[in-house]
């Protein structure tokens, strides 16, 4: 997303959707790091997991985009379309298994 938005509209549209999918990204990264760390424990520690994972997750995308909303100039548009890309790449990696 970030390379067509670069090449269609320019360097700032490209930043924001590189920043949007990274927001979608890491916050994901973190989640899946807390539920690995839960794997072979009992089922209340998993669950328990699980929801701090989530809790996290939604943390850090909140922090994330309250940062990149702190950089003068980004743009709304590239960055919601670089989140929602990312966060559709999850959504279609369950539908193919």
């Amino acid at each position: 997303m970030a390379a067509g938005f670069a090449a269609a509209v320019g360097k700032m549209a490209a930043l924001s959707a590189a920043l949007g999918g990274a927001a979608a990204f890491f916050p994901n990264l973190f989640f899946a790091y807390r539920i690995k760390k839960a794997t072979g424990q009992e089922a209340r520690k998993i669950v328990v997991s699980f929801y701090t994972g989530e809790v996290g997750k939604l943390l850090l995308t909140a922090a994330i985009f309250v940062l990149i909303f702190q950089i003068p100039d980004i743009e709304l548009l590239p960055l919601l379309v670089g989140y929602l890309t990312a966060l559709s790449v999850f959504w279609f990696a369950l539908l193919m298994r």
